[in-house]
């Protein structure tokens, strides 16, 4: 029996943007009804949730022009979206906006491995492109934990990171061009086609991070690389958190930067192993450390026994090599579904991601232990230990009153912790509305200013995005009232 499809039928309580964005992008690219737009109402931080006014599907640049022009010259607020995987909730429709979902602009446009570089549009999937590009040797080197759906449209937006940034650098570092829509609809071209410290500003670096504030960006050129000649993975297990820290700052003192360094405290290694994919790790342990090096094969066995060496000087309770890449695999598999493995444990959660010197790293876990006490909930630590980008992630039960709110104000005293010991409030996951007053901790109400002033330049109708990344200067917004 052949399903009928529905057919969309604009209400008489619909005004007549919707018809408008019809004759754009066709009649079936665009959602405008509540029960369609439910998965729309935020992204991965679903504490706030508000309904768009409708969500449009743009195929190609000139579209998405057209509908950016069309809301700038109508006064329709407009954001755009990738596959929903940010945890500020910058891509939450705050104001009834006009969302440009980008999934459908999901090609990898050209790749030359001569000059290691490929052309992507903003939809396409993080881990498609290594997967693409893999049987010629190369691969993308960003890789956030969620890189099996998240674009690299949105981790431009929020400069993603991942568990190698330590050694390759976050998305920024990976960026030699962008096709951006200004808020107006003009679009322009930014970069010299990979020429490195091209004149003029760095308009790449300030696009890049810029959570959606600035421009829609449908063309992206990134770098790629050649795969490393030998990986070798550590995993190693503490009885004492303090020791897995010193061990951390130890590896690096001693001159090696590894590719990898991750820390799971006892708690996370719990929901890891209650998830699916769990390796066997014990449970009564205080940590891990999860160490990957890379590069020429010729070294790579000294930096090994000399991680070793540093893991048992630090009272490591057992350190192991992986014997192959299979097991390397899983044990990566378990470490990357670490945050979702947390929904085996908890009812809910909220993931928070802060940055420290990695010497500060065991006494701010201590505090964030304080934390927990003080708010009764418990907090998973899994972090990239490395670079000190912790992820205390807060467990609570939103069916319990005055709960979710209490997990907020546990994730802002994290951040809190965070600041005070020198480091900054997010390392990857962007500010959004999530941590827009958390933003107080670290600028001065004069240097929010001058920020917002350089957004000002490329969206003075401060029709894109509205409402995100700054707080007001010289007042309080009140953005942290939890959805009950």
């Amino acid at each position: 029996m052949q399903l009928m499809r529905r057919k969309k039928k604009v209400s008489a309580n619909q005004d007549h943007h919707i018809e408008a964005f019809f004759k754009i992008v066709g009649e079936k690219e665009v959602l405008f009804e509540d029960v369609d737009m439910l998965s729309y109402n935020c992204d991965g931080f679903t504490i706030h949730q508000h309904s768009p006014k409708a969500v449009v599907f743009p195929k190609n640049t000139k579209e998405v022009a057209a509908l950016v022009k069309y809301c700038a010259q109508n006064d329709l607020p407009f954001l755009a979206r990738g596959a929903g995987t940010g945890l500020s909730g910058g891509a939450t429709p705050l104001n009834k906006e006009v969302i440009i979902s980008l999934v459908k602009m999901k090609g990898l446009l050209s790749v030359d491995y001569e000059n290691r570089k490929a052309v992507v549009q903003p939809g396409y999937v993080n881990l498609h492109l290594t997967n693409s590009i893999s049987s010629k040797g190369y691969y993308y080197a960003p890789d956030p934990s969620s890189q099996y759906v998240c674009t690299i449209g949105g981790n431009v937006a929020e400069n993603a990171g991942g568990a190698h940034c330590l050694k390759y650098g976050v998305t920024t570092n990976h960026i030699l061009g962008l096709e951006v829509v200004m808020p107006n609809g003009d679009i322009i071209s930014i970069g010299e086609d990979g020429v490195p410290d091209s004149p003029g500003y760095d308009l790449l670096g300030l696009l890049t991070g810029s959570e959606g504030t600035l421009g829609v960006v449908t063309e992206i050129t990134v770098r790629i690389l050649k795969n490393p000649e030998m990986k070798q993975t550590v995993l190693a297990y503490f009885d004492q958190v303090e020791d897995g820290s010193r061990a951390v700052s130890d590896i690096i003192s001693a001159g090696i930067v590894p590719a990898a360094l991750e820390m799971m405290d006892q708690t996370a290694i719990e929901g890891v192993e209650e998830g699916s994919f769990p390796v066997g790790h014990p449970r009564d342990i205080a940590a891990l450390l999860l160490i990957e090096v890379d590069g020429i094969a010729a070294g790579i066995d000294e930096q090994i026994e000399e991680i070793l060496a540093v893991c048992r000087h630090n009272n490591v309770k057992e350190v192991k090599v992986a014997e192959d890449d299979a097991e390397r695999g899983r044990w990566w598999a378990n470490r990357k579904t670490g945050f979702g493995a947390m929904g085996a444990i908890s009812p809910d959660y909220l993931v928070q991601d802060g940055v420290i010197p990695r010497s500060r790293l065991p006494e701010v876990l201590e505090q964030i232990n304080d934390i927990s006490r003080k708010y009764e909930l418990r907090i998973a630590n899994i972090f990239h230990a490395g670079d000190g980008n912790l992820h205390p992630l807060i467990l609570f039960d939103s069916r319990n009153p005055g709960e979710t709110q209490k997990a907020v104000d546990a994730g802002s005293a994290c951040l809190k912790a965070c600041s005070d010991a020198g480091g900054s409030i997010t390392g990857e996951h962007g500010v959004g509305i999530e941590k827009i007053e958390e933003m107080r901790f670290i600028f001065s109400d004069e240097e929010i200013e001058a920020q917002t002033r350089i957004r000002e330049v490329f969206n003075p109708g401060n029709l894109l995005n509205q409402g995100k990344l700054f707080p007001m200067p010289g007042r309080c917004l009140e953005v942290k009232k939890a959805v009950q």
